[in-house]
């Protein structure tokens, strides 16, 4: 298994891409730490892994919060013993605010997308050095390259924001064998937070999009997987644009 023995973080995984990724590294061998902050769906998510005999625990998170994230960590560490792959997932829609001139909807998504994985990276770094090495592997968006029509223009700055940090904090803690990538999603299954009037929009972008369809939560978590294990041991900085070929446009 490609996960044998690691311990992940994975923010976000109650439901959508971070359920998915949450369940497919229990199946690959991790002992997975499923944190979100809808307790009902990531307690359901943590039990569905013990079920199908992998190891797992909820844990309520907020990931605008450095206390939280602290309480995050020391709770995985007491757990587990280290924390070896943490998963900066959980993310707010673009479309969660109607009005893009909003500043509330801005902070909150520059909240969620981008502060989060500053804290979630500034939380666990000590605990990697400290086990000589580890993988972060952060959720952006193609939104995080092109920008779109509608929504909240907070959501491409955020997404822009994981991408260059994610350079950053690769460049800067390479040396203490820590590797941190970006993965950019194309047109998804839509978040819990969209707005889940844009059909037409949805439609327009398969159109777009030259294999046709959407993506599909498991073909992220395939790319997630990589990035996370072992056989991506020489990549670090980079993005990994998971699309159907929008961007190649």
């Amino acid at each position: 298994m490609r996960l044998e023995g690691k311990v992940a973080i994975i923010t976000g995984a109650a439901s959508g891409m971070g359920a998915e990724e949450a369940r497919l590294f229990a199946r690959e061998g991790a002992k997975v730490v499923v944190a979100d902050i809808t307790d009902e769906n990531g307690q359901a998510v943590a039990r569905q892994i013990e079920d199908t005999g992998g190891e797992a625990m909820y844990v309520h998170a907020d990931v605008t919060s450095a206390e939280s994230w602290q309480s995050l960590v020391e709770q995985t560490v007491e757990r587990y013993g280290g924390v070896d792959i943490l998963v900066n997932n959980a993310g707010i829609s673009s479309t969660a605010y109607s009005d893009p001139l909003d500043m509330d909807g801005w902070n909150r998504i520059m909240d969620i997308n981008s502060t989060g994985v500053y804290l979630g990276t500034r939380a666990v770094v000590p605990i990697m050095q400290a086990a000589g090495g580890g993988s972060i592997v952060n959720i952006s968006s193609i939104r995080g390259f092109v920008a779109g029509e509608n929504g909240h223009p907070a959501y491409e700055a955020s997404k822009g924001s994981v991408r260059i940090f994610s350079k950053a904090a690769a460049v800067r803690y390479g040396p203490d064998n820590i590797r941190v990538n970006s993965v950019h999603p194309g047109f998804m299954p839509p978040m819990k937070s969209s707005n889940a009037a844009l059909a037409t929009e949805r439609d327009d972008f398969i159109r777009q999009t030259p294999l046709r369809r959407r993506g599909e939560t498991i073909e992220v978590a395939n790319g997630v997987l990589f990035l996370a294990s072992d056989e991506a041991s020489y990549v670090t900085g980079t993005e990994l644009i998971i699309d159907g070929g929008f961007t190649a446009k």
